[in-house]
């Protein structure tokens, strides 16, 4: 479906030139969801935008290669992206009020983009299918809300608008970049449990970009894990968290907050992120690991498969962590989660 090639991002500003993703590769295939985690600034955002050709202009930077069906999204004009995007490649993204114009009803909105993608369909026709896309995301009365302006939404409500405008010409690929950060845990789930049942009607491929790991456990089948423009690991879903190979992964699950905690302090990674423009030569996770070596400091890894298996890649110089207990090495409540997907 998606097969991305060593993509790197960069732009340029007064202060240099900031590297923001560094030979980024990964595939995705159709019914399948690819997790991109990391903490903010490490790169997830600006890698997908770029592939669907949100991020360009003079300042802008970018290498690799983007293969979607076949075609070369990197190398398209901005018509030819007009055309995929919202018809084969959906978007949802963190803020749906900022993503919907609140002067234009809801269901206004939801027939442009029909109408934009299929000249043939008439306005009834696609008020119809507006309403009935309403109604499959779950939101009540869909015959009366389609006429309701943004505002009249919750925020759970107006992500569901946003996944029915993506799904809306059932497309082949949804990028989903953090939907559910600014949602409670009830509608978190509520969310996640639409964009499932969309995938399992429609076979869709999926890429969901998010800084929580119980979201991850949840719905992913592969996940990449990034830190400063780069691909730290990289692994089965099951496999990341049983039996999870970089420092950076050790410490992110690690930071995961459990009813077992109680009161103890959390556990965090101390340090802060580097520069993104002056990024050393060593891995750029060196200052804040505690199993950094000599080597790690002058010599970045390389994303190579780790001993025992071809598929969990990872960059590090460490052939294996210290051991741990099995407490430490994944949390409880993830494993909940994880174990409640299947």
């Amino acid at each position: 479906m998606l097969e991305v090639n060593r993509l790197s991002v960069s732009f340029g500003t007064p202060d240099g030139l900031v590297r923001a993703v560094r030979d980024l590769s990964f595939s995705v295939e159709r019914g399948r969801t690819l997790g991109i985690v990391g903490e903010s600034g490490s790169g997830k955002s600006v890698s997908v935008q770029t592939i669907v050709g949100l991020t360009r202009g003079a300042s802008v930077q970018v290498s690799g290669e983007a293969l979607f069906e076949g075609s070369s999204l990197l190398t398209m004009t901005s018509a030819q992206l007009r055309s995929i995007r919202g018809a084969r490649i959906g978007m949802v993204f963190q803020d749906p009020l900022s993503s919907l114009h609140p002067f234009y009803r809801v269901g206004w909105q939801v027939v442009e983009l029909l109408r934009e993608h299929d000249k043939t369909i008439s306005k009834r026709e696609a008020r119809g299918r507006a309403i009935e896309l309403l109604g499959l995301v779950g939101i009540p009365e869909p015959a009366r809300r389609v006429d309701d302006y943004p505002h009249q939404f919750s925020g759970g409500m107006r992500q569901r608008v946003m996944i029915a405008m993506a799904m809306a010409l059932n497309p082949s690929l949804l990028i989903a970049d953090e939907p559910t950060t600014a949602l409670d845990v009830t509608v978190q789930a509520q969310i996640l449990g639409v964009i499932r049942r969309m995938q399992k009607e429609f076979g869709t491929a999926i890429i969901l970009i998010t800084h929580d790991l119980g979201v991850i456990a949840e719905v992913a089948d592969e996940v990449i894990v990034m830190y400063a423009g780069s691909v730290m690991e990289q692994a089965e879903r099951r496999e990341l968290f049983y039996a999870h190979h970089h420092p950076y992964t050790v410490g992110l699950l690690k930071s995961v907050p459990t009813f077992e905690s109680g009161r103890r302090r959390l556990s965090s990674i101390p340090g802060q992120p580097p520069s993104l423009i002056s990024l050393g030569a060593g891995c750029p996770f060196a200052a804040r690991c505690t199993q950094r070596v000599a080597r790690c400091r002058i010599e970045r890894p390389p994303l190579a498969p780790i001993p025992g298996s071809s598929m969990h890649l990872s960059a590090c110089w460490l052939d294996d962590l210290p051991d741990e207990a099995e407490s430490d090495r994944v949390s409880p409540a993830i494993v909940a989660k994880e174990g409640d997907r299947g």
